[in-house]
């Protein structure tokens, strides 16, 4: 069964933000963002137990709870445990990451890619989340960004242990699929060399958006398609930095960074043209994106996410962003512009 047979849809709701990403957010005005994607007709939602130290998962199952659970699907990840021991929040070590989710849950964590781990992983997921089932499951962050140059016996740990266990998992029908959730292509390229065992897709985040997709186009998008596996693109918004936000992969946006935003807005705002729209539909033109899952704090992004992914955008606005040279002379573009 392929990822594009499991989603509901092409727009589904990252929980990242549920996990205090950033800010400290009420618990009523996340619980007014879930209830606004559900009302929208969102019924894709990713999760994992390191936002916020499971605060994410909590917070969505607190609302999926009273929905019928046969109309929705949720992935989650696996590969760090959430510990009832609390510890300071600001001394965690989460690499690229920062401390993004300081303001999440003071509950330690730990990072175990056995399989014994994985499967207690799901478990204490599942409670968290008040449900009975997962049909995605992603090993979360096996790359650089996190583990720096130890990632690749992280990824040994993980390919002996989470990617068995899952593939066990996906064949005894527990969950649907499995695959990798990570912010770089390169523990992507690894798996797909490995001839056992066999993901069923990715969660890719901040790696093919308008503002960086070159290397995941060149390196991984063809033998994805190929395959007839699945991408779902996490951050379609760059951490907010495509659309006026003032962070780029989880840190303050580099003045490069700001200089192609500005050339891409000017050329929107000639074309009457939405940032958020061409953020979302340029990362869906590529057939080997399934679903994009932008995430949202506010009950209000909801419904600009769904206006974005409905906006008619005129081909010459795609054809100006190709001559400038801020779209890659590869990437398909969005009604075969």
């Amino acid at each position: 069964m392929t990822l594009k047979n499991i989603l509901p849809g092409k727009l589904g709701f990252g929980a990242a933000p549920l996990g205090n990403m950033f800010r400290d957010i009420p618990e009523a005005e996340a619980r007014a963002t879930v209830e606004a994607a559900w009302n929208d007709g969102i019924r894709y939602f990713d999760n994992a137990p390191f936002y916020g130290a499971g605060l994410a998962e909590i917070r969505l199952g607190e609302v999926l709870a009273d929905k019928p659970r046969n109309e929705y699907v949720i992935s989650t990840k696996v590969g760090r445990l959430i510990l009832d021991e609390v510890e300071d929040v600001t001394a965690r070590d989460l690499g690229e990451k920062g401390d993004v989710f300081r303001y999440g849950r003071p509950n330690r964590i730990v990072n175990d890619y056995s399989a014994d781990a994985t499967l207690r992983s799901i478990e204490d997921s599942l409670k968290r989340l008040k449900t009975d089932r997962i049909e995605i499951a992603w090993v979360h962050d096996v790359a650089q960004d996190f583990y720096g140059d130890e990632w690749l016996s992280v990824f040994e740990t993980a390919r002996k242990g989470a990617f068995k266990a899952l593939d066990r998992l996906r064949d005894e029908g527990v969950i649907k699929a499995w695959g990798l959730g990570v912010n770089r292509v390169e523990p992507i390229e690894l798996l797909l060399d490995l001839k056992t065992p066999q993901p069923d897709g990715f969660l890719l985040a901040g790696r093919y958006t308008l503002l960086d997709h070159s290397r995941a186009l060149q390196r991984i998008m063809p033998a994805v398609a190929e395959r007839g596996l699945g991408i779902v693109v996490g951050g379609p918004y760059s951490s907010g930095a495509l659309v006026g936000g003032p962070n780029f992969e989880y840190a303050p946006a580099t003045p490069v960074i700001l200089a192609k935003v500005a050339a891409i807005k000017t050329i929107a705002d000639r074309y009457g043209v939405n940032m958020k729209a061409a953020g979302l539909q340029f990362s869906l033109a590529n057939p080997a994106v399934a679903a994009v899952i932008p995430g949202a704090s506010r009950p209000s992004r909801i419904a600009e996410d769904r206006a974005a992914l409905d906006e008619n955008v005129p081909a010459e606005f795609w054809h100006a962003l190709r001559k400038s040279g801020l779209v890659d002379s590869d990437a398909p573009l969005p009604g075969g512009a």
